[in-house]
């Protein structure tokens, strides 16, 4: 299978091209800048936007893009960073629904990268794929302008995966998350009581790959564990693995003057449950936190 990849050399996009190569795909990897062929990888090829603008025939028997780009939401948040956040992830939606429209062999599936901010934030309810949007917060917005992009992509089957916090070493949050707990110095966050809907980063790969293949899948998917967890309960489960423990609070009001308008994304939260995942018989190797954090954490400690 031909399949492009935006966004192919962030986090999560690293681990999805070696997960296509591994398996025998043909990977295209668009980025704003030029980039080498790695040795050994006559699989993998690159391209610019600029080349694709001059030359979209470049992608022609394209069977799937997968948008994954956007600037990180991970820094404080000026109006600049908003700016900058939301033109991102607009603008890669619109570049690819151009390209796609100058294409004879139109891709006939789209997985494009969202997120589970559209649905809002409560300590109470439960949200899954057919709960309606609820834009209260900036992320909840760009999640909603993102997705009205990327419904003007000219596919016949378009995959919104709204993705929860991905758990792993190799990237993301996760590596500032476990830090104060090697310092022995770990604790809730705020009440502790926010949820926190999560997805182990093997298993992020994983639903990428199963939402790519399976032909009967469209729309929002929820891209998290099936058993989300309190902060405090994350901590728990992350001190324990670490044989750390689990006893210094960080009170609201600090992250607030350190992080500004950004600790919303760890004083707030969201229980959310992947039902589409499961309904199409999506297997998780790391269904409870627990069980992710002796993957990422204990086995490492253990040694």
């Amino acid at each position: 299978m031909k399949i492009a990849v935006t966004g192919g050399t962030g986090f999560v996009g690293q681990a999805l091209v070696l997960a296509l190569l591994a398996r025998g795909d043909e990977v295209w990897i668009i980025s704003r800048k030029p980039a080498d062929a790695r040795p050994g990888q006559e699989r993998l090829r690159y391209a610019t936007w600029r080349q694709l603008e001059q030359e979209p025939a470049l992608l022609e028997g394209t069977q799937c893009i997968v948008n994954l780009a956007g600037e990180s939401i991970n820094q404080r948040w000026s109006a600049n960073a908003k700016t900058r956040i939301l033109n991102s992830r607009t603008d890669a939606a619109a570049r690819i629904a151009k390209l796609v429209g100058e294409l004879r062999q139109k891709p006939d599936t789209v997985v494009n990268a969202s997120g589970i901010s559209i649905y809002g934030t409560s300590d109470t309810k439960t949200f899954d794929e057919e709960s309606p949007a609820h834009i209260n917060d900036f992320l909840g917005s760009v999640v909603e302008q993102w997705e009205a992009a990327a419904r003007t992509i000219p596919a016949e089957r378009l995959v919104l995966v709204r993705v929860s916090l991905v758990l792993g070493n190799g990237g993301g949050a996760f590596p500032l998350m476990a830090l104060p707990y090697r310092l022995f110095g770990g604790g809730r966050v705020g009440s502790g009581r926010q949820w926190m809907s999560w997805i182990h980063a093997e298993d992020m790969t994983r639903m990428l790959l199963f939402c790519i293949d399976k032909r009967d899948i469209a729309g929002p998917v929820n891209a998290c564990a099936p058993q989300p967890v309190t902060n405090d309960q994350f901590g728990r489960a992350l001190g324990k693995a670490m044989r750390r423990p689990h006893w210094f609070p960080v009170p609201a009001f600090l992250l607030k003057t350190v992080l500004g308008e950004m600790s919303s994304l760890l004083l707030q939260g969201q229980r959310i449950l992947p039902a589409k995942l499961q309904q199409n018989g999506f297997d998780f190797r790391y269904p409870t936190i627990e069980s992710a954090m002796v993957d990422l954490v204990g086995k490492r400690t253990r040694t």
